[in-house]
């Protein structure tokens, strides 16, 4: 009877999930696609990620949708960079604060999957393209790639994952 009640309890506790690993506000992520590693903002208030890109073309090739880009920012090259599109999002934001007024810009963006290296983790992220030259961080890690990455974000901290090494 003992046994059994000591069965029945093993089996009535929780099972505790893994705990995320806890990164910084900003951390070094590579691209290997991309052959850049990039100092990037971890933002749980954006979705996705984007990546700084200028000269933002789409084509088709062999009945798929691609885009032709070159990366934006400082110190970015001329290089030419292109990838299979894997859908398009449409980002909206607001012209105006005026809650009479509802009308909302939306912005097209090309998303590709690209892999990533944060630490000695690799996961393949959507990322969307869009002109960030005007920001700090040419990489911004939104909510689904934290999930891909099962990061929680200490905004306190800084650089706390070593540098990428996938």
């Amino acid at each position: 009877m003992k046994l059994l009640f000591a069965s029945l309890a093993l089996v009535a506790l929780p099972v505790m999930a893994a705990e995320p690993t806890l990164y910084g506000r900003y951390e070094y992520i590579q691209l290997p696609e991309i052959g850049e590693t990039f100092k990037a903002k971890m933002d749980t208030g954006a979705l996705t990620a984007s990546l700084s890109a200028r000269d933002i073309e789409t084509f088709t090739r062999d009945g798929d949708d691609w885009v032709r880009f070159r990366l934006g920012g400082k110190g970015a090259t001329d290089k030419v960079y292109e990838h299979k599109v894997s859908r398009i999002s449409k980002i909206k934001s607001r012209s105006d604060e005026d809650d009479d007024k509802d009308e909302a810009s939306v912005a097209k963006r090309p998303v590709i999957d690209l892999e990533m290296c944060l630490g000695k983790v690799k996961r393949t992220v959507e990322v969307n393209l869009t002109d960030r030259s005007s920001f700090n961080y040419p990489l911004l890690i939104g909510a689904k790639a934290l999930r891909e990455f099962d990061a929680a974000v200490n905004p306190a901290r800084r650089y706390t994952a070593d540098k990428p090494d996938c």
